[in-house]
């Protein structure tokens, strides 16, 4: 029997984890990468996020796991945090300040940069995954009915090559070419859908106090969608090194500045300012890197009621959602557990396809249904029935702020480690229909959290 081959078209998060899936499944793997990877935790510019925060849930954290055991120890070791939600959570949410119960799930906070290089590290590992970079895909090989490999080209020499492939998966993120190759096949244009905020970064890196490198909270005050006027936010999340990292966004006509003199000055601007006095006095490490990526968008492959044999598509290159959320890395480890349930089941790559669009969904919804709600959103309006779930929803994240079985089930849908269902389970229902039974407090930074910052003045 002749060696079977798999390549998987970009050497991202998703990209290295569905490598790391189809070693199980073929004999050699090749993933074919635009970029010049950095041989450590540097940013990429294939990686149009990279430089601002990124959260990985405890959902993505377990999944990346489960296909690359030892990840989180060595995530541990190159200096991430490991984050208890909600006991290390000073979030301000939509609807009040989340309590800080003791810890329900975890949240891993480190860079972008240093999240890839260990995954990829973790990843090429194995000896049967080889990568090309410096190289694009240019088309697919096969036809309608099935894909036979793909053809690449050398971005230097421009010399193009013929890979032959027994399995092809898309991973190239936001700039995926795909529905226009399956276009060329003769295939019908794929469904999309598109919900844009307008959100717009500005990210910035300061030292930390010498007494807040290490178990400080992540800070986040977020912005509701239901206020008049563009949503503004602030986030503060320890990294490696001893390092913040500091995002601020805002929606249409809000949008934060990349001039250094207004960077304290937006964050302190937000709904509570706890963000901005606690880098009014950091050193800052970098300027302010802007960015206005950020809109959801999503093409419904699992929808389409032909699809080539030898051909699937995940991460970004199927779903992207406004960063906000930090869904996203944590989706594509799902998605590449999905891969494997599937090829290990001999499922069809339409039926797999399907399986990946069924973990999109949640943090899907998520996002676009938030997102709609801004002052000037552009997308398609929520429903009758989504603007009931949508008031549910709503009246469930304020329940959170004080009783804690719906703080449970919120954090476990939210953190993408449990189903949504149990967002609408009998005694989630009966409690957010009652709603809060005391008044929500306000626990931002305790006293001991604030004196280890000034501390250092």
């Amino acid at each position: 029997m002749a060696p079977t081959h798999a390549v998987v078209l970009g050497g991202g998060l998703a990209g290295m984890l569905a490598a790391s899936v189809l070693v199980r499944h073929f004999d050699e793997v090749t993933v074919v990468e635009r970029d010049k990877l950095p041989d450590g935790p540097g940013t990429r510019s294939g990686v149009p996020q990279a430089r601002h925060a990124h959260l990985l849930m405890s959902g993505g954290a377990r999944a990346i796991e489960s296909l690359l055991p030892g990840t989180l120890d060595a995530l541990s070791a190159a200096g991430a945090h490991r984050i208890g939600v909600p006991n290390d959570l000073v979030s301000l949410s939509a609807q009040g300040w989340v309590p800080r119960f003791p810890e329900m799930q975890f949240i891993v906070s480190c860079s972008r940069g240093l999240l890839d290089w260990v995954v990829r590290t973790q990843a090429l590992r194995d000896t049967k995954i080889s990568v090309l970079t410096g190289t694009e895909p240019v088309s697919l090989l096969g036809d309608r009915h099935a894909v036979s490999g793909v053809l690449v080209e050398d971005r230097v020499s421009r010399e193009q090559i013929s890979l032959e492939a027994n399995l092809v998966v898309d991973a190239t993120g936001r700039g995926s070419r795909l529905p226009a190759w399956l276009e060329s096949f003769g295939l019908p244009a794929v469904h999309s859908e598109s919900v844009d905020s307008g959100l717009a970064y500005a990210t910035r890196i300061f030292q930390a106090p010498p007494s807040a490198t290490s178990g400080f909270p992540i800070v986040n005050v977020q912005a509701n969608p239901r206020d008049p006027h563009p949503g503004c936010t602030a986030t503060l999340l320890p990294i490696e090194d001893g390092r913040w990292l500091v995002t601020l966004s805002g929606t249409r006509g809000g949008e934060p500045s990349t001039d250094e003199s207004e960077f304290v000055a937006f964050a302190r601007s937000v709904r509570n300012p706890v963000v901005g006095e606690l880098i009014a006095d950091a050193t800052p490490l970098s300027p302010v890197y802007g960015s206005h990526s950020t809109a959801n968008r999503r093409m419904f492959y699992e929808r389409m009621k032909s699809w080539p044999v030898g051909l699937l598509a995940l991460g970004d290159a199927v779903a992207t959602y406004n960063p906000v959320y930090g869904h996203g890395m944590s989706v594509a480890a799902q998605s590449a557990q999905a891969l494997d349930a599937g090829l290990s089941a001999g499922h069809s790559s339409q039926r797999i396809q399907r399986g990946i669009g069924k973990v999109v969904d949640g943090a899907w919804a998520m996002a676009t249904n938030q997102d709609i709600l801004y002052p000037g959103a552009v997308g398609k309006p929520l429903p009758l029935a989504g603007r009931v779930l949508q008031r549910y929803v709503d009246r469930l994240v304020r329940t959170a702020t004080t009783e804690m079985a719906v703080t449970r089930a919120f954090l476990e849908a939210f953190t993408l480690s449990g189903p949504m269902a149990k967002l609408v389970s009998p005694k989630v229902v009966w409690a957010t229909l009652r709603g809060p039974r005391s008044a929500p407090p306000e626990p931002t930074l305790t006293a001991v959290e604030r004196s280890r910052v000034t501390s250092a003045d």
